[in-house]
């Protein structure tokens, strides 16, 4: 046991003491190793200077690299985008679930629906980024509102307000929002005293490319082109026949083919109250069915066949058998190579036939009632129509009287020879001259529809 035992310790060595005034520059030294004092010698005042600078420049640096974390942080956070189920791209449409949902239509809109939330599907006109918000042109067809997108907390985020900013011009999109009533009544769109503020908006389809015209310039007045200081871009006829589909989206467009529409549901529905029957005679003939007019040939399997240049054969063949009164609603076709405005090669025709118990003026008569429902119905239903038509293409308001104006041929010679026209009598009348007896007419009457009866025979 004992050969285990620790080695004795050896006596504590003694130093023999320090006085108390050397300690201090020995402990500066120490504190500060990078002191360029030589050992056991105190730091001047310069160094002293210098040091307490560099401890506090290096106090402000922890601080400023403290603080960047904090916002470094408090950016981090900010940009969790918690809207981002509320905008974005929709996938492709297959069909796969039906939500039944109401979509409004932007025309029906009224000031009762302020404050209520709306679902509809629009093209973007235009998108506008502004400042932290967007504005978006939105249209359906002859019709336009606009829609802002305006950050909310917990609704629309900065991004989403960006990202609508930045949609393509003539995108589909499905907007959800509230009616709102704008500060100052809109002047660039139909809809002027509503705006919507979104709450959620998906683009459904978008555009690959560039346009090839501005929609603005498409849909601008003619008028403004006569300008001498006009400097617009002139969308010509060749630009927009090539680029048809996007044409025919202008309010224009789309105003013509609804009153187009219009006139075949007028006539078709006046021609049925009065016992006329809608009939549909072939287009292609085995020979050419009226004289006078040319015709287009065409092969038909191994022989040829001809395309109807009228449904006025067809027509009398049902008057003879019985039918009493007959209409038909078809495209026409006359090889007519013409270049004036009352010459085509192909259009839609309007023609009736009926029976005459006594007078040709039973036909006339049916036909003025049948034009004059046609007058009412574009003034009455189709205002908006006919206006969004005026507004690029400006013309007069049509006038026409509640009892037809009917003039003999002798009264309307007559007219003519006070305007400074003076023709045979028996002399039919040339385009420059009917035109000329409208304006008379329409000056002397107030009219621009009438009618002009007792034509000489031919």
């Amino acid at each position: 046991m004992a050969d285990n035992a620790p080695p004795a310790a050896k006596p504590e060595e003694t130093t023999p003491a320090t006085p108390a005034k050397a300690t201090a520059p020995t402990v500066e030294a120490t504190a500060e190793s990078t002191s360029t004092q030589p050992e056991g010698k105190a730091p001047s005042k310069n160094e002293l200077k210098r040091l307490a600078k560099q401890a506090e420049k290096d106090k402000k640096a922890a601080e400023k690299a403290a603080k960047q974390a904090e916002l470094k942080a408090a950016q981090a956070a900010a940009d969790v985008d918690f809207a981002a189920q509320n905008y974005g791209v929709l996938p492709l449409n297959q069909s796969q679930e039906r939500t039944g949902r109401e979509r409004i239509q932007i025309a029906n809109l009224t000031e009762a629906d302020i404050g209520k939330t709306v679902l509809f599907r629009a093209r973007v006109q235009t998108s506008r980024p502004q400042s932290k918000m967007a504005f978006l042109h939105l249209r359906q067809r002859l019709d336009s509102i606009q829609a802002l997108v305006l950050p909310e907390a917990e609704l629309v985020s900065k991004q989403m307000a960006k990202w609508a900013g930045a949609i393509v011009d003539e995108s589909i999109v499905l907007v959800e929002g509230v009616c709102q009533t704008p500060v100052e009544p809109i002047k660039s769109t139909t809809v002027s005293n509503i705006e919507i503020l979104v709450r959620k908006i998906h683009v459904i389809a978008t555009v690959d490319g560039r346009l090839p015209f501005s929609f603005d310039d498409a849909s601008r007045p003619e008028e403004l082109y006569e300008k001498e200081d006009a400097q617009f871009n002139k969308v010509l006829l060749d630009t927009r026949l090539n680029n048809r589909v996007f044409d025919l989206r202008t309010p224009t467009n789309q105003a013509i083919f609804t009153i187009q529409a219009a006139v075949t549901r007028l006539f078709r529905e006046y021609l049925e109250s009065q016992g006329f029957t809608d009939i549909h005679s072939p287009k292609l003939q085995g020979a050419a069915t009226e004289s006078g007019a040319s015709v287009f040939k065409v092969s038909y399997f191994k022989g040829e066949a001809f395309l109807a240049q009228s449904p006025q054969l067809a027509k009398q063949m049902a008057i003879a058998a019985d039918f009493e009164r007959v209409y038909e609603i078809g495209p026409v076709f006359r090889a007519e190579n013409s270049f004036t405005h009352r010459h085509m090669t192909e259009f839609t025709g309007l023609d009736l036939e009926m029976v005459i118990e006594e007078h040709y003026h039973e036909v006339v008569d049916v036909l003025d009632s049948m034009l004059l429902n046609i007058f009412r119905g574009l003034e009455t239903k189709y205002a908006k129509e006919v206006e969004t038509v005026s507004k690029q293409f400006p013309c007069e308001p049509f006038k026409f009287l509640d009892k037809t104006l009917r003039l003999g041929w002798k009264e309307g010679l007559a007219i003519l020879k006070e305007g400074g026209v003076d023709l045979p009598e028996f002399e039919d009348l040339s385009t420059e001259n009917e035109k000329l007896l409208g304006k008379l007419v329409r000056e002397k009457y107030g009219t621009d529809y009438y009618i002009l009866d007792k034509f000489p025979s031919a």
